[in-house]
């Protein structure tokens, strides 16, 4: 079942609901934390310092090592 499918099974009275758990899901936080007249009109919002903290779980001891595959153009 493809998306658009199922958001047509969706009620029209629930479809906010559903929204707002979608982006609250996705964004971690909730809509109703963002100014109305932002969401309304389509535009982003700009990212603030912090927006990214524990975004990246893992980076390895040898990230800064130069690469093996490229040993030929160096």
């Amino acid at each position: 079942m493809s998306t658009t499918e199922l958001i047509d099974l969706i009620p029209a009275d629930k479809k906010k609901q559903v929204e707002s758990l979608v982006f609250e899901l996705t964004n971690g936080e909730s809509k109703s934390n963002l100014t109305t007249t932002n969401l309304e009109s389509g535009k982003k919002q700009p990212m603030k310092f912090g927006d990214l903290k524990g975004f990246v779980k893992y980076i390895s001891n040898d990230f800064d090592e130069p690469l093996d595959d490229l040993k030929d153009y160096m």
